[in-house]
């Protein structure tokens, strides 16, 4: 087969080096948010955890919108670099840091407005209450994560991926301490409840900026760079460029995400516990999607640099062993996901109602994975060719003209409830990795041609 070829176990090597760093980082990133619904369940109950996915789902729309921007840095720097561009490189790494920064004071100062929309979603009391103040602390953390993407972004142009990887591992580490000293109250610190794990994640996003500041700034092989960025210039042509992949990148994830927020709220006019079994259930499918997303950031990479070569037929080759390893990737995943149902929702919670509502949704995670993998991959591949507004166009018709509206008649119109609104996701996402698949092929052909 010729997947399995000499030329194809290459392009796997390559990958596989570049990739692995950036979805163990992606997995730590991640494994945050799964450590706090994880701990909140086992320790305040369904309520708390029905409330970090209300305060989640509308954290996550901006926050993906600020992810996509700093996106955009990486296959610029990527293709800079190809063309042996240092100082061009530290003049993009330079203005992409105000861009990060503006947003992310910008975004903050948006999120915190919000507060007052909770009230008026016809969710649970209770929720309600637990969801606010949750959602007031972890929005501060945008800005300190936001320039820790500038600086990841940056050294994963230059295909440094190890660096970012192992400060979220760290990170990680002591997000899920802080969460066990903060929630409980112990050894001496006060009992905050929910409340804890928004301080905990607060506080690791810091040191992630700190530690990888600190890393980039005294390893040497970065040291032309930061000799370079002293004299670059703040300039409008970089914004631009900056702007131009990373704010379609992040409508992009907007309507992606987005429409999974939007969802999180319909089913929490169902009820508490489907909200709360939604929270274990997408928490899970998060894993492998952020692990996807390290083969999409290799994606970017890898066609951003083949671009600034102007080797196309290396440039294809690359994406589509990318896909070949997402698809096996997210059948493995799909497979854990089928077989254990049961037994990981049981790691969020005790209460049998939610158990049994999540392992149905993780039926429909099964049969989505591969889809998932796929879009996301597409996705990165595509931001390497800075093609973005027309794959916004697609990700837009794909989640708000099909999914959302599906997922609403199967929810509340049919018997399926939880379950149909599940449905219609699974359906967009589909949807998608079909059209942005078929744009990647039809673009690099055209460059090959």
């Amino acid at each position: 087969m010729k997947i399995l070829s000499a030329t194809y176990k290459e392009q796997y090597k390559i990958n596989t080096k570049l990739a692995l760093p950036v979805m163990i980082g992606s997995l730590g990133h991640i494994m945050v948010g799964v450590a706090d619904s994880v701990m909140v369940g086992q320790f305040l109950g369904p309520i708390p955890l029905a409330a970090t996915a209300l305060a989640n789902s509308v954290f996550h729309i901006p926050f993906v919108f600020a992810l996509g921007v700093a996106f955009g840095l990486t296959p610029l720097v990527a293709n800079a670099d190809g063309e042996k561009n240092v100082k061009k490189s530290a003049t993009l790494w330079k203005n992409a840091f105000y861009v990060n920064l503006i947003f992310g004071v910008l975004i903050t100062g948006l999120m915190l407005g919000l507060e007052p929309i909770f009230k008026l979603m016809k969710q649970d009391a209770a929720v309600v209450d637990y969801a606010i103040p949750f959602f007031a602390i972890i929005s501060l953390s945008m800005i300190p994560f936001l320039l820790f993407l500038n600086l990841k972004q940056f050294a994963e142009g230059l295909s440094d991926t190890a660096a970012a990887t192992r400060i979220s591992l760290a990170a990680n580490v002591l997000n899920i301490v802080l969460n066990y000293v903060l929630i409980k109250g112990v050894w001496g610190f006060p009992e905050l409840g929910l409340n804890g794990a928004a301080y905990a994640t607060l506080i690791s996003r810091i040191a992630m900026f700190v530690g990888l500041w600190l890393y980039i700034k005294y390893k040497s092989k970065f040291k032309k760079y930061w000799v370079a960025r002293e004299t670059a210039k703040l300039n409008l042509k970089s914004i631009k460029e900056i702007l131009t992949i990373g704010v379609p990148s992040g409508l992009q994830y907007i309507f992606e995400v987005g429409t999974f927020a939007v969802c999180a709220i319909l089913i929490g006019v169902i009820g508490a516990l489907p909200q709360a079994a939604h929270q274990v259930s997408i928490s899970l499918a998060s894993i492998s999607y952020m692990a996807a997303g390290g083969l999409s950031a290799a994606a970017s990479i890898r066609v951003g640099n083949q671009l600034g070569k102007k080797d196309y037929n290396t440039l294809k080759l690359a994406a589509l062993s990318l896909f070949v390893m997402v698809i096996i990737f997210m059948s493995f995943m799909g497979i854990v996901f089928l077989t254990g149902r049961f037994f990981w929702p049981s790691l969020f919670t005790q209460d049998q109602t939610v158990i049994a509502i999540a392992a149905q949704l993780l039926i429909i995670t099964f049969l989505f994975q591969i889809s998932d993998g796929v879009q996301v991959v597409a996705q990165g591949a595509l931001r390497g060719l800075s093609d973005v507004r027309t794959p916004t166009i697609l990700t837009f018709f794909s989640y708000w003209v099909i999914a959302l509206p599906l997922a609403y008649l199967l929810g509340f119109y049919t018997t399926l409830g939880v379950i149909g609104v599940w449905i219609g996701l699974a359906v967009g996402l589909t949807v998608n990795a079909i059209l942005l698949f078929r744009r990647f092929i039809k673009k690099a052909d055209s460059l090959i041609d």
